[in-house]
Protein backbone atom coordinates (compact mmCIF):
# COMPACT_ATOMS: atom_id res chain seq x y z
CA UNK A 1 0.00 0.00 0.00
CA UNK A 2 1.51 3.32 -0.51
CA UNK A 3 1.79 6.36 1.83
CA UNK A 4 -0.80 8.24 0.35
CA UNK A 5 -2.90 5.35 0.48
CA UNK A 6 -1.94 5.04 4.83
CA UNK A 7 -2.46 8.88 5.00
CA UNK A 8 -5.96 8.97 3.99
CA UNK A 9 -6.59 5.81 6.30
CA UNK A 10 -5.28 6.82 9.30
CA UNK A 11 -5.77 10.62 9.03
CA UNK A 12 -9.33 10.86 9.73
CA UNK A 13 -9.47 9.22 13.08
CA UNK A 14 -6.79 11.01 14.65
CA UNK A 15 -8.26 14.26 13.21
CA UNK A 16 -11.68 13.26 15.14
CA UNK A 17 -9.98 12.82 18.30
CA UNK A 18 -8.14 16.10 18.19
CA UNK A 19 -11.01 18.01 17.32
CA UNK A 20 -12.81 16.50 20.41
CA UNK A 21 -10.05 17.89 22.94
CA UNK A 22 -9.82 20.95 21.21
CA UNK A 23 -13.78 21.14 21.96
CA UNK A 24 -13.43 19.97 25.22
CA UNK A 25 -11.35 22.58 25.85
CA UNK A 26 -12.60 24.95 24.63
CA UNK A 27 -16.34 24.18 26.96
CA UNK A 28 -14.13 24.38 30.20
CA UNK A 29 -12.46 27.33 29.54
CA UNK A 30 -16.05 29.26 28.65
CA UNK A 31 -18.13 27.66 31.20
CA UNK A 32 -19.23 29.51 34.31
CA UNK A 33 -16.76 29.03 37.57
CA UNK A 34 -18.35 28.17 41.21
CA UNK A 35 -17.39 31.51 43.35
CA UNK A 36 -14.41 30.59 45.98
CA UNK A 37 -15.43 31.13 49.70
CA UNK A 38 -12.53 30.74 52.41
CA UNK A 39 -12.43 28.46 54.94
CA UNK A 40 -13.03 29.25 57.89
CA UNK A 41 -10.72 28.81 60.88
CA UNK A 42 -10.73 25.92 62.87
CA UNK A 43 -12.19 27.31 66.61
CA UNK A 44 -9.29 25.79 68.75
CA UNK A 45 -9.64 23.24 71.67
CA UNK A 46 -9.04 24.47 75.56
CA UNK A 47 -9.26 23.12 79.29
CA UNK A 48 -11.56 25.24 81.51
CA UNK A 49 -11.68 24.82 84.85
CA UNK A 50 -15.20 26.73 87.20
CA UNK A 51 -14.35 29.68 88.47
CA UNK A 52 -14.64 29.76 92.69
CA UNK A 53 -13.87 32.49 94.87
CA UNK A 54 -12.47 31.80 98.56
CA UNK A 55 -9.64 32.38 100.87
CA UNK A 56 -6.20 31.08 99.61
CA UNK A 57 -3.03 29.72 101.53
CA UNK A 58 0.26 31.43 100.12
CA UNK A 59 3.41 29.18 100.20
CA UNK A 60 7.01 29.92 99.01
CA UNK A 61 8.72 26.81 97.51
CA UNK A 62 12.57 26.72 98.40
CA UNK A 63 15.60 24.08 98.34
CA UNK A 64 17.98 22.88 100.80
CA UNK A 65 20.00 20.06 102.25
CA UNK A 66 19.53 18.15 105.47
CA UNK A 67 22.14 18.76 108.24
CA UNK A 68 22.13 17.78 111.67
CA UNK A 69 21.55 20.57 114.66
CA UNK A 70 23.87 19.72 116.61
CA UNK A 71 27.41 18.68 115.38
CA UNK A 72 30.76 17.75 118.07
CA UNK A 73 34.37 16.78 116.83
CA UNK A 74 34.95 14.32 120.29
CA UNK A 75 38.22 14.91 121.80
CA UNK A 76 40.09 12.96 124.82
CA UNK A 77 40.43 14.64 127.31
CA UNK A 78 43.00 12.97 128.75
CA UNK A 79 46.26 10.32 126.91
CA UNK A 80 46.46 7.03 127.29
CA UNK A 81 46.09 3.50 125.33
CA UNK A 82 42.43 3.14 124.12
CA UNK A 83 41.66 -0.67 125.46
CA UNK A 84 37.82 -1.23 124.54
CA UNK A 85 35.41 0.49 121.69
CA UNK A 86 31.67 0.35 121.96
CA UNK A 87 30.30 -1.53 118.27
CA UNK A 88 28.46 1.89 117.72
CA UNK A 89 31.52 3.77 117.63
CA UNK A 90 31.38 3.18 113.83
CA UNK A 91 30.37 5.48 110.87
CA UNK A 92 26.65 5.63 111.19
CA UNK A 93 26.57 4.23 114.38
CA UNK A 94 23.49 5.28 116.72
CA UNK A 95 24.05 5.75 120.28
CA UNK A 96 22.33 7.41 123.62
CA UNK A 97 23.05 9.82 125.57
CA UNK A 98 25.77 8.50 128.31
CA UNK A 99 26.74 5.60 126.25
CA UNK A 100 30.24 4.44 127.19
CA UNK A 101 31.90 5.11 123.20
CA UNK A 102 35.79 4.30 124.44
CA UNK A 103 37.71 3.23 127.10
CA UNK A 104 41.35 4.53 128.27
CA UNK A 105 43.66 2.52 130.34
CA UNK A 106 42.66 3.35 133.77
CA UNK A 107 45.75 2.21 135.67
CA UNK A 108 47.95 5.06 135.89
CA UNK A 109 44.93 7.69 136.93
CA UNK A 110 44.01 5.08 139.20
CA UNK A 111 47.56 5.58 140.63
CA UNK A 112 47.43 9.11 140.16
CA UNK A 113 43.92 9.54 142.41
CA UNK A 114 45.41 7.09 145.48
CA UNK A 115 48.50 9.06 145.67
CA UNK A 116 45.35 12.70 145.26
CA UNK A 117 43.98 11.07 148.09
CA UNK A 118 46.94 10.74 150.23
CA UNK A 119 48.10 13.74 149.77
CA UNK A 120 44.74 15.11 150.96
CA UNK A 121 45.26 13.27 154.02
CA UNK A 122 48.52 14.85 154.69
CA UNK A 123 47.36 18.06 154.56
CA UNK A 124 44.14 17.64 156.81
CA UNK A 125 46.51 16.42 159.11
CA UNK A 126 49.17 19.07 158.91
CA UNK A 127 46.09 21.83 159.04
CA UNK A 128 44.88 20.20 162.63
CA UNK A 129 48.17 20.31 164.00
CA UNK A 130 48.71 23.73 162.80
CA UNK A 131 45.32 24.55 164.34
CA UNK A 132 46.20 23.20 168.07
CA UNK A 133 49.75 24.96 167.45
CA UNK A 134 47.88 28.26 166.62
CA UNK A 135 45.07 27.95 169.50
CA UNK A 136 47.94 27.06 172.12
CA UNK A 137 50.20 30.17 170.89
CA UNK A 138 46.80 32.66 171.46
CA UNK A 139 46.25 30.98 174.49
CA UNK A 140 49.97 31.80 175.66
CA UNK A 141 49.63 35.16 174.08
CA UNK A 142 47.02 36.29 176.61
CA UNK A 143 49.45 35.59 179.68
CA UNK A 144 52.36 37.41 177.75
CA UNK A 145 53.80 33.62 177.98
CA UNK A 146 55.04 34.03 174.20
CA UNK A 147 55.83 36.93 172.00
CA UNK A 148 53.96 37.90 169.30
CA UNK A 149 56.83 36.87 166.80
CA UNK A 150 55.51 33.36 167.85
CA UNK A 151 52.13 33.95 167.54
CA UNK A 152 52.90 35.45 164.31
CA UNK A 153 54.65 32.72 163.06
CA UNK A 154 51.56 30.23 164.21
CA UNK A 155 49.28 32.41 162.22
CA UNK A 156 51.11 31.85 159.23
CA UNK A 157 51.77 27.96 159.41
CA UNK A 158 48.05 27.80 159.85
CA UNK A 159 47.24 29.84 156.96
CA UNK A 160 49.92 27.89 155.01
CA UNK A 161 48.11 24.47 155.99
CA UNK A 162 44.85 25.70 154.89
CA UNK A 163 45.82 26.72 151.70
CA UNK A 164 47.75 23.32 151.28
CA UNK A 165 44.34 21.45 152.80
CA UNK A 166 42.42 23.42 149.49
CA UNK A 167 45.32 22.57 147.10
CA UNK A 168 45.36 18.80 147.89
CA UNK A 169 41.25 18.89 147.94
CA UNK A 170 41.70 20.19 144.41
CA UNK A 171 43.97 17.76 143.38
CA UNK A 172 42.25 15.44 144.42
CA UNK A 173 38.91 16.35 142.77
CA UNK A 174 41.00 16.31 139.16
CA UNK A 175 42.34 13.34 139.52
CA UNK A 176 38.75 12.10 140.06
CA UNK A 177 37.73 13.59 137.14
CA UNK A 178 40.63 12.55 134.77
CA UNK A 179 39.70 8.81 136.28
CA UNK A 180 36.55 9.78 134.94
CA UNK A 181 37.26 10.67 131.89
CA UNK A 182 38.68 7.49 130.89
CA UNK A 183 35.38 6.27 129.79
CA UNK A 184 34.19 8.51 126.73
CA UNK A 185 30.51 8.95 126.81
CA UNK A 186 27.83 10.54 124.77
CA UNK A 187 26.77 13.71 125.59
CA UNK A 188 23.62 13.38 123.57
CA UNK A 189 21.42 11.07 121.29
CA UNK A 190 22.96 10.52 118.26
CA UNK A 191 24.88 9.10 115.31
CA UNK A 192 28.70 8.57 114.36
CA UNK A 193 29.62 10.95 111.15
CA UNK A 194 32.99 9.33 111.47
CA UNK A 195 35.49 7.91 113.75
CA UNK A 196 39.42 8.18 114.30
CA UNK A 197 40.54 5.44 116.62
CA UNK A 198 40.75 1.39 117.32
CA UNK A 199 41.47 -0.47 120.13
CA UNK A 200 45.34 -0.34 121.08
CA UNK A 201 45.85 3.13 119.87
CA UNK A 202 47.64 5.52 122.06
CA UNK A 203 45.79 9.28 122.26
CA UNK A 204 46.49 12.24 123.27
CA UNK A 205 44.70 15.19 125.33
CA UNK A 206 42.72 17.38 123.23
CA UNK A 207 43.02 14.32 120.23
CA UNK A 208 40.23 14.33 117.48
CA UNK A 209 38.78 10.64 117.79
CA UNK A 210 35.37 11.01 116.18
CA UNK A 211 32.72 13.71 114.59
CA UNK A 212 28.96 13.14 116.14
CA UNK A 213 25.75 14.83 115.25
CA UNK A 214 22.37 14.61 117.60
CA UNK A 215 19.38 12.35 115.82
CA UNK A 216 16.45 14.68 118.39
CA UNK A 217 16.76 17.12 115.29
CA UNK A 218 17.01 17.45 111.90
CA UNK A 219 17.52 21.07 110.02
CA UNK A 220 17.45 22.47 106.78
CA UNK A 221 18.78 25.82 105.20
CA UNK A 222 16.37 27.03 103.04
CA UNK A 223 16.59 30.06 101.04
CA UNK A 224 14.11 32.47 100.43
CA UNK A 225 14.52 35.85 97.92
CA UNK A 226 13.87 38.74 99.77
CA UNK A 227 10.59 39.48 98.19
CA UNK A 228 8.85 36.31 98.85
CA UNK A 229 8.88 37.18 102.75
CA UNK A 230 6.29 39.04 102.13
CA UNK A 231 4.09 36.35 101.75
CA UNK A 232 5.61 34.83 104.79
CA UNK A 233 4.07 35.18 108.79
CA UNK A 234 7.00 36.23 110.41
CA UNK A 235 9.34 39.42 110.61
CA UNK A 236 12.73 40.02 110.81
CA UNK A 237 12.91 42.42 113.90
CA UNK A 238 13.70 40.72 117.20
CA UNK A 239 10.48 39.61 118.70
CA UNK A 240 10.16 39.10 122.44
CA UNK A 241 8.28 35.31 121.82
CA UNK A 242 10.77 33.54 118.92
CA UNK A 243 7.90 30.70 119.10
CA UNK A 244 5.57 33.18 118.04
CA UNK A 245 7.29 33.51 114.74
CA UNK A 246 7.20 29.73 113.81
CA UNK A 247 5.24 28.32 110.80
CA UNK A 248 5.33 25.02 109.14
CA UNK A 249 6.92 23.73 105.95
CA UNK A 250 6.26 20.53 103.75
CA UNK A 251 9.66 18.58 102.75
CA UNK A 252 9.74 16.55 99.80
CA UNK A 253 11.95 14.42 98.12
CA UNK A 254 12.60 11.18 96.29
CA UNK A 255 13.80 8.65 98.25
CA UNK A 256 14.90 4.67 97.80
CA UNK A 257 12.64 4.10 94.70
CA UNK A 258 9.40 6.57 96.01
CA UNK A 259 7.80 10.09 96.96
CA UNK A 260 8.04 10.91 100.28
CA UNK A 261 6.80 14.35 102.12
CA UNK A 262 7.82 14.89 106.02
CA UNK A 263 6.29 17.97 107.99
CA UNK A 264 8.76 20.63 109.40
CA UNK A 265 8.64 23.86 111.48
CA UNK A 266 9.94 26.92 110.78
CA UNK A 267 11.96 28.02 113.36
CA UNK A 268 14.39 31.01 112.70
CA UNK A 269 16.09 32.94 110.21
CA UNK A 270 19.61 33.24 109.90
CA UNK A 271 21.34 36.69 111.05
CA UNK A 272 21.57 37.89 107.68
CA UNK A 273 20.55 39.19 104.30
CA UNK A 274 23.26 38.09 101.76
CA UNK A 275 24.26 40.74 99.32
CA UNK A 276 24.86 38.83 96.16
CA UNK A 277 21.93 36.73 95.86
CA UNK A 278 19.50 39.11 98.31
CA UNK A 279 18.28 35.53 99.91
CA UNK A 280 17.58 35.20 103.36
CA UNK A 281 18.22 31.66 105.06
CA UNK A 282 15.39 30.36 106.68
CA UNK A 283 15.73 27.06 109.12
CA UNK A 284 13.42 24.65 108.97
CA UNK A 285 13.19 21.39 111.46
CA UNK A 286 12.51 18.37 111.88
CA UNK A 287 11.85 16.54 115.41
CA UNK A 288 12.83 13.17 115.28
CA UNK A 289 14.33 12.69 112.18
CA UNK A 290 14.92 9.05 112.40
CA UNK A 291 11.94 7.88 113.70
CA UNK A 292 9.24 8.97 111.15
CA UNK A 293 5.75 8.42 110.47
CA UNK A 294 3.28 6.90 108.19
CA UNK A 295 6.11 4.36 107.12
CA UNK A 296 8.20 7.36 105.58
CA UNK A 297 11.86 6.80 105.36
CA UNK A 298 14.19 8.38 107.96
CA UNK A 299 14.96 12.02 107.13
CA UNK A 300 18.75 11.09 106.63
CA UNK A 301 21.44 14.05 106.77
CA UNK A 302 22.87 14.81 103.42
CA UNK A 303 19.25 14.41 101.85
CA UNK A 304 17.96 17.22 99.49
CA UNK A 305 14.61 18.51 99.85
CA UNK A 306 12.45 20.64 98.06
CA UNK A 307 10.01 22.70 100.79
CA UNK A 308 6.77 24.62 100.57
CA UNK A 309 7.14 27.14 103.50
CA UNK A 310 3.45 28.01 104.63
CA UNK A 311 2.38 31.74 104.10
CA UNK A 312 -0.33 34.23 105.06
CA UNK A 313 -3.72 33.93 104.04
CA UNK A 314 -5.70 36.23 101.65
CA UNK A 315 -8.91 36.41 101.03
CA UNK A 316 -11.40 36.76 98.04
CA UNK A 317 -9.03 35.37 95.10
CA UNK A 318 -9.25 32.38 92.82
CA UNK A 319 -6.85 30.01 92.51
CA UNK A 320 -5.39 29.08 88.95
CA UNK A 321 -2.73 27.49 86.99
CA UNK A 322 -0.23 29.80 86.34
CA UNK A 323 -1.05 29.14 82.27
CA UNK A 324 -3.63 30.59 82.71
CA UNK A 325 -2.94 33.63 83.42
CA UNK A 326 -2.48 35.41 79.68
CA UNK A 327 -0.89 38.25 78.19
CA UNK A 328 -1.15 41.15 79.52
CA UNK A 329 -2.20 39.76 83.11
CA UNK A 330 -5.83 38.56 81.93
CA UNK A 331 -7.64 35.74 82.20
CA UNK A 332 -10.17 34.34 79.32
CA UNK A 333 -13.55 33.50 80.54
CA UNK A 334 -15.62 31.00 78.36
CA UNK A 335 -19.06 32.06 77.93
CA UNK A 336 -22.14 30.18 76.62
CA UNK A 337 -21.51 30.87 73.31
CA UNK A 338 -18.33 29.09 74.00
CA UNK A 339 -16.28 32.37 73.05
CA UNK A 340 -13.41 34.18 74.73
CA UNK A 341 -14.76 37.13 76.75
CA UNK A 342 -11.26 38.69 78.47
CA UNK A 343 -10.90 39.71 81.76
CA UNK A 344 -8.50 41.88 83.69
CA UNK A 345 -6.98 40.34 86.53
CA UNK A 346 -5.07 41.73 89.82
CA UNK A 347 -2.45 39.17 90.39
CA UNK A 348 -1.84 38.86 94.11
CA UNK A 349 0.71 35.56 94.50
CA UNK A 350 2.60 33.98 91.59
CA UNK A 351 5.04 31.00 91.27
CA UNK A 352 5.77 28.34 88.77
CA UNK A 353 2.79 26.16 89.24
CA UNK A 354 -0.33 28.36 90.59
CA UNK A 355 -1.56 32.27 90.92
CA UNK A 356 -3.85 33.52 93.13
CA UNK A 357 -6.00 36.47 91.36
CA UNK A 358 -9.00 38.59 91.95
CA UNK A 359 -10.85 38.89 88.55
CA UNK A 360 -14.18 39.91 88.14
CA UNK A 361 -16.19 36.48 87.58
CA UNK A 362 -18.68 34.90 88.92
CA UNK A 363 -18.61 31.50 90.88
CA UNK A 364 -19.46 28.59 88.47
CA UNK A 365 -17.47 31.03 84.92
CA UNK A 366 -15.43 28.64 83.27
CA UNK A 367 -12.20 29.89 82.97
CA UNK A 368 -9.53 29.05 80.29
CA UNK A 369 -6.32 27.05 81.55
CA UNK A 370 -4.81 26.74 78.23
CA UNK A 371 -2.18 29.10 77.03
CA UNK A 372 -3.48 31.19 73.80
CA UNK A 373 -0.86 33.03 71.35
CA UNK A 374 -2.84 35.99 69.31
CA UNK A 375 -6.48 35.20 70.93
CA UNK A 376 -9.29 37.70 70.24
CA UNK A 377 -11.84 38.88 72.29
CA UNK A 378 -15.05 36.96 71.31
CA UNK A 379 -13.04 34.06 68.97
CA UNK A 380 -14.95 31.01 69.49
CA UNK A 381 -13.18 28.07 71.48
CA UNK A 382 -13.95 24.26 71.91
CA UNK A 383 -14.03 23.59 75.46
CA UNK A 384 -12.92 20.94 77.83
CA UNK A 385 -13.01 20.34 81.05
CA UNK A 386 -10.05 20.20 82.71
CA UNK A 387 -8.87 17.13 84.63
CA UNK A 388 -9.89 17.11 88.52
CA UNK A 389 -6.35 16.04 89.44
CA UNK A 390 -4.59 18.43 87.23
CA UNK A 391 -6.73 21.53 87.26
CA UNK A 392 -4.84 23.56 89.78
CA UNK A 393 -1.72 22.00 91.72
CA UNK A 394 -2.45 20.50 95.17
Amino acid sequence: MSFLALLKRYLGPVLIVAGGFLLAIAIIATGPRPDRQARPPDAPSVLTIPALKGPGELSVRAHGTVVPKTESNLVAEVAGRIVAVSPSMVSGGFFSRGDVLLEIERIDYEAALEQARAALASAESELANAEITFDRAEELAATQAVSQADLDKALNQLNLSRAGQRQATAALAQAERDLERTRVTAPYDGRVRSERVDTGQFVSRGESIATLYSTDYAEVRLPVKDQDLAYLPFTLARTDSPAAAKTKAILRAEFAGGSYAWEADVVRTEGELDPLSRVVNVIAQVADPYEPADGAPPLMVGLFVEADIIGNTVEDVIMVPSAALQTGNRIYVVDNGNRLSFRDAEVVFLNAEIAYVRVDVADGEQICVTALDDAVEGQSVRPTPAPADSAVPG
